[in-house]
């Protein structure tokens, strides 16, 4: 697969949606949960029929992230050809990818508030799970809300299931154990919730967003930021829905997921200033 860094118009990602993504927390060149990141990257190329990008290639690009905290987002699609939606009869997927510096939201490690979205995520099983380039559900629901007091939005699929935050995946406490939505029927399947799975008896659920109204401790997670506590929970239409307070359940989750991630390790007194 060549390392082309360029997209040509009839490029069926730019197209269609055709293809994959990752973005990849990198601290001096060494790609945290790379091996879920890889994995969920398998996943989606056998779903789409896409051909991975060779493992060696694959292995080079965090060692040229240089040193310090960056973000690597890697592009894969089908690459060109075929008639409109029809296939290539011999596709050549293409490669892109790009390099930031990045700083963590490191005051929202403190706490968040967080609103409902009107928006209702499709039911499309075979494609749950895996990050696709056709995003436009996340975009508008994201659209939905401008308050920078806002930080994310709270998504139900179309059959009223609670599934995720236009960015983030949701883990929760209620009855003594972590519960986290079940995404067999849509959803991104993030790589710092697969790694919790192997480091905590983190539960799978089919609930609607009512179950909210029932938790101990509500908390957002993705494997750049890290995990945002929950705080406060507003409807679609600005009123206060729910208010928990900062605890130690909260703490442990932080504690954990930070520890896979490199980040400064949580306190009952706060946080470090600086993102680590």
């Amino acid at each position: 697969m060549p390392l082309d860094q360029t997209f040509p118009f009839d490029d069926r990602g730019l197209a269609y949606g055709d293809g994959l993504f990752e973005t990849v927390l990198v601290r001096d060149g060494k790609a945290q949960l790379w091996d879920e990141h890889l994995a969920r990257l398998k996943r989606g190329s056998k779903t789409l029929g896409l051909a991975m990008p060779s493992a060696d290639v694959l292995a080079d690009l965090p060692k040229r992230c240089g040193s310090g905290l960056k973000v690597l987002k890697l592009i894969v699609t089908r690459g060109s050809g075929g008639q409109g939606y029809r296939l290539p009869a011999v596709a050549s997927s293409r490669l892109r990818w790009q390099v930031q510096p990045f700083t963590p939201r490191a005051d929202r490690w403190l706490g968040v508030r967080v609103r409902h979205c009107e928006l209702r995520l499709g039911v499309q099983p075979r494609l749950a799970g895996i990050k696709h380039l056709n995003r436009l559900e996340n975009v508008l629901a994201r659209s939905e809300w401008q308050d920078a007091e806002i930080a994310e939005g709270l998504l139900c699929d179309s059959e009223g299931r609670l599934t995720e935050a236009t960015a983030m995946n949701l883990v929760w406490r209620r009855r003594g154990r972590w519960e986290t939505p079940a995404l067999q029927h849509c959803g991104v399947a993030g790589t710092l919730r697969q790694a919790l799975f192997t480091s905590l008896p983190l539960i799978e659920v089919e609930t609607g967003a009512r179950v909210l109204g029932e938790v101990d401790a509500l908390c957002l997670i993705n494997s750049v930021q890290g995990v945002w506590p929950v705080l406060q929970l507003d409807t679609a239409w600005g009123a206060m829905q729910h208010h928990w307070e900062p605890n130690a359940h909260h703490l442990a989750l932080q504690r954990l997921a930070h520890s896979l991630l490199g980040y400064p390790q949580p306190d009952a007194s706060g946080f470090p200033a600086n993102g680590g």
